[in-house]
């Protein structure tokens, strides 16, 4: 071997070490971006676990715990669970050894999961050290560019080719090398030594070494300084998160959950007690904070989008000042979600609660104002009820609050009285109202008015960061995309409505006429009158005015069209915010045609709605771009909802998925519900044990042949009608 083999060698060697050093260089720019983010995502743990009331620890350990004691001694989250440690734990009377190991372990299982799925925020309007480190250290990274990595990955790759050969060649990169080495070493050396000169060939033909180079001086730059990475992160964000999370994969923050509201405010939010003793439910973190921002800052609004739990959080705070001794509370809301909210306070609550509406509505408030409760009552009945006196209402609750945004409207003069007598007031609304100045500023006048003066007339356009300044002591919104962790989470809420006497009137004679499927259509006979259409309405509207896409699917054709004639009655515009409203989609529809409807609804950009025939779109169709879900009616089979819903709810969508089924009260919905949830209940078990049965829903969902005959003889009895014509179900 000579001189060639040996500078053949050389080179190799060389060659190797440009793609150790950008591998190193690499690993170093990486290892920036995690020593920024540790102490950021610690920090965040941190808070999550002070947002994390201690009575969670009962899911770990399966509600074995009793955790008064812990919590009346001033242990009321996680983190201070886990900041006392066992020594501390131990001196609570009638808290032993057993129960501290319990309580710990269950901490410490809470501390690791929160670790696993909290995230940091970048607020470029907040820039603090600790993130503008990390976004300087991302900065490195994004502006050296794909190239960078792609550069990386082939000298890794180089390396790993080259390393062998060069262990081989060894004897040949020195003169007296191969006269000390036997043959077979020689034979590989030579060997290696081709080996090396044509993959050295191949690396300088597609300029490997002029990359590598390049690519170790773009990450060793540095960022240009703190403002201009701020300043790039603001116009391309979307990579540093997407670089990020390749680095590390994070869940959403605790910083989204909180509102983005100052710290120093977030800070007395997280210091608030919050009493669970009422209380039949637990709450995500986002929650209990939505709960403590209520009852520190006492009149807020709370305006998370819809699907985020504020009925939930409302409770929440109703439970706490009860066990308080507070013994009133009041709820107004449309009319159309007084069923909704009756049944989740006595469902999530311990609460006496009472509906105040229909003809027993005077003699339900006179029970109220003397033995206390939850009152729910709509708007309407509001300005005729009298005002309580100063300080005997413990909370009043306002559903859907921006409907009193006009101060001149006699509901909003009614809740303003109510408002004015009471400590707590909880105003609750998913519609964003931030690029609404004029009106929120007249609901929060409500409330506060210093703060109300503080946003200015509303004439013209806002600044977002001086916005949420001026209303952060009065106003908490959360989006899902912030808060909610799963990706994505299916949420299902039954939308119970009580009948207008004009439903009641044509389901009646349906049911005398022993028709199944009229009874079943009854609820959208008369569209003016129809309590179900108007709470459709409403969903989406609202979903609308959230920027979200929303599929409506029944069953039949007739209530198809009524509801196509009840959002196409105005063109989309600032009173339709809807969108667009595509289909309807039924069985005349051909295949090819359905999927381009698909197709033109899922490619507008904004809200749109898209109307089905559940048999028809609830399998084969692709509908990911929705993320709402409506349902008019109860379906027979549970298995075809679930199908219908998986439409939306798959692989591909990125956004939580709410699903909202319209029911009304005390007919044939509440009676088929009642049997499809036993139905639903012994299809999972199947599917959760048998391949067969997934693959076979029908072997356990089927409807029983005497179901309808079953459920229209039970409502003829129950009203007193019918004349024994037989039940026609088909």
């Amino acid at each position: 071997m000579g001189r060639a083999e040996r500078e053949t060698v050389a080179r190799g060697k060389r060659l190797q070490e440009a793609a150790r050093a950008l591998a190193g260089d690499h690993e170093r720019a990486v290892g920036a971006v995690r020593a920024a983010l540790e102490p950021l995502h610690r920090a965040a743990a941190r808070e999550a676990l002070d947002a994390i009331p201690v009575t969670r620890l009962q899911e770990a350990t399966g509600g074995q715990l009793r955790l008064g004691a812990v919590e009346r001694a001033g242990f009321g989250t996680v983190a201070a669970v886990l900041d006392a440690g066992a020594y501390r734990l131990r001196q609570i009377p009638g808290v032993g050894q057993r129960t501290v190991d319990q309580i710990l372990s269950a901490a410490r299982q809470l501390a690791e999961a929160a670790g696993e799925t909290v995230a940091v925020h970048l607020d470029v309007d907040r820039p603090e050290p600790g993130t503008t480190a990390l976004v300087s250290a991302l900065h490195v990274l994004v502006q050296a560019g794909p190239e960078a990595r792609r550069s990386v990955d082939e000298a890794t790759a180089l390396t790993g080719r080259l390393e062998p050969l060069l262990a081989d060649a060894r004897p040949a990169a020195r003169r007296s090398g191969m006269l000390l080495a036997g043959r077979a070493r020689r034979a590989r050396a030579r060997e290696a030594v081709a080996a090396i000169g044509t993959l050295l060939d191949e690396a300088e033909r597609a300029g490997a070494p002029e990359r590598f180079a390049q690519a170790s001086v773009d990450l060793l730059r540095g960022a240009a300084g703190d403002l201009a990475a701020w300043t790039d992160f603001e116009v391309r964000s979307a990579e540093y998160y997407a670089l990020l999370g390749e680095i590390v994969t994070r869940a959403p923050d605790t910083a989204a959950a909180q509102g983005f509201l100052p710290d120093d405010l977030a800070e007395r939010v997280r210091e608030q007690h919050l009493d669970d003793t009422h209380r039949r439910v637990s709450l995500r973190g986002y929650q209990a904070f939505g709960a403590r921002f209520a009852l520190a800052r006492r009149r807020v609004i709370l305006g998370d989008e819809m699907g985020l739990g504020k009925t939930v959080q409302a409770i929440a705070a109703l439970a706490h000042l009860a066990a308080g001794g507070r013994t009133h509370f009041l709820v107004v809301c449309p009319a159309s979600v007084l069923v909704n909210w009756t049944r989740e306070v006595a469902s999530r609550s311990t609460l006496r609660v009472l509906p105040l509406h229909g003809p027993d509505r005077h003699d339900a408030f006179a029970d109220w104002r003397e033995r206390g409760g939850v009152a729910v009552t709509t708007y309407g009945l509001l300005r005729h009820l009298p005002a309580p006196e100063a300080d005997r209402l413990g909370m009043l609750v306002v559903d859907e609050a921006h409907a009193v945004k006009n101060p001149q409207t006699l509901r909003a003069r009614a809740v303003g009285q109510w408002a004015a007598r009471c400590e707590h007031v909880l105003f609750m609304t998913g519609t964003p109202m931030e690029n609404r100045v004029a009106e929120f500023r007249n609901l929060v006048r409500m409330l506060d008015p210093e703060v109300a003066d503080r946003l200015g007339d509303g004439a013209g356009p806002v600044d977002p960061v001086a916005f949420r300044q001026a209303v952060a002591p009065v106003y908490l919104r959360r989006n899902q995309k912030d808060v909610l962790t799963e990706l994505p989470s299916l949420q299902h809420t039954d939308e119970w409505e009580e009948p207008s006497a004009e439903d009641e009137r044509v389901y009646r004679a349906a049911v005398a006429d022993g028709n199944f499927m009229a009874m079943r259509r009854a609820a959208y006979a008369r569209p003016e009158a129809s309590a179900k259409l108007g709470r459709l309405r409403e969903i989406v509207r609202e979903a609308g005015e959230n920027g979200h896409k929303v599929v409506v699917f029944t069953a039949f054709r007739d209530v198809l069209s009524t509801v196509e004639d009840a959002l196409r009655t105005e063109e989309p515009g600032p009173r339709v915010p809807y969108g667009p409203v595509f289909g309807p989609l039924n069985g005349s529809v051909p295949p090819a045609r359905r999927q381009q409807v698909a197709d033109a609804f899922t490619a507008v950009s904004g809200p749109a709605v898209l109307l089905a025939q559940i048999q028809v779109a609830g399998i084969g169709l692709n509908l990911q771009a929705a993320s709402v879900v409506v349902l008019c009616e109860p379906q027979i089979k549970p298995t075809v909802e679930h199908q219908a819903v998986a439409r939306a709810h798959r692989m591909g969508q990125v956004r939580p998925v709410r699903v909202h089924r319209l029911l009304t009260t005390g007919g044939v919905d509440e009676r088929l519900v009642r049997m499809l949830d036993r139905k639903a209940r012994l299809f999972d078990t199947y599917a959760r044990r048998s391949v067969l049965a997934e693959a076979t829903p029908d072997a356990v969902d089927v409807l029983d042949p005497d179901l309808a005959r079953q459920v229209v003889e039970e409502e003829q009895a129950r009203l007193g009608l019918g004349d024994g014509r037989p039940a026609q179900p088909s």
